[in-house]
Formats: C-alpha cells, structure tokens, sequence
C-alpha cells in the first residue's frame, strides 16, 4: 500500500475529481482531501492510498508538475507524520486558596 501526497490543488477540486484522475493508473483504496479544521474549506492537498506500488509510482512520475485547474500539482509519495514529542507544559492555574500558582504538566 503507498500513500501519495497531491499538492498545490485548486481549491475548487473534490474527492471525486482526485479519485477519478488517479483511478486512470490504477485501484485507490482512499482519497483524502484536508480541510480547515475551523471553517471547514479546502486546505489544497490530499492524499491517496493505492494498494499497489508500482501503480502508485506511475501516477506519481505523470501528475508531478502536471498543470490543473491553472495550478501545477505537487505528487510525490507521502511522508510518515512526524511523531509529536511529549513536552512538557507549563501553564497557571488556582490553587484552592484563591493564588495563581505555576504548574508543569507533561503530556501523553
């Protein structure tokens, strides 16, 4: 299974849009288009799962650089997430007494 990263989408571009131009070089098993987590509008990328590798690796050497919707596309195979670090915070809070005072927090 590869993941493949599309940047640089127009803002207008579905899921189906994404799908049905990757579907030209093979099976997708999922097409993923970011949003704001806010307002919910497209963030101009996307990722997509094809179960085979090679048929991915077509796709990523045709689409890279390739110009839709007035945009040129960035595709190339998507990178792991980096892990977030556990770091620790420092933030204020009350105390029962009614003071501020300084707490450390590490997070899981």
């Amino acid at each position: 299974m590869k993941s493949v990263f599309i940047g640089n989408l127009n803002f207008e571009t579905s899921e189906s849009d994404v799908r049905v131009t990757f579907e030209q070089y093979g099976e997708v098993t999922r097409v993923t288009l970011m949003t704001d987590r806010e307002t919910g509008l497209p963030r101009g990328f996307a990722f997509v799962e094809m179960p085979n590798d090679e048929e991915a690796a077509t796709a990523i050497a045709d689409l890279n650089g390739r110009h839709a919707s007035g945009r040129t596309l960035t595709v190339n195979e998507a990178r792991p997430r980096p892990e977030r670090s556990s770091a620790v915070r420092v933030g204020y809070s009350r105390n029962p007494g009614g003071s501020a005072q300084q707490t450390r927090n590490a997070r899981s």
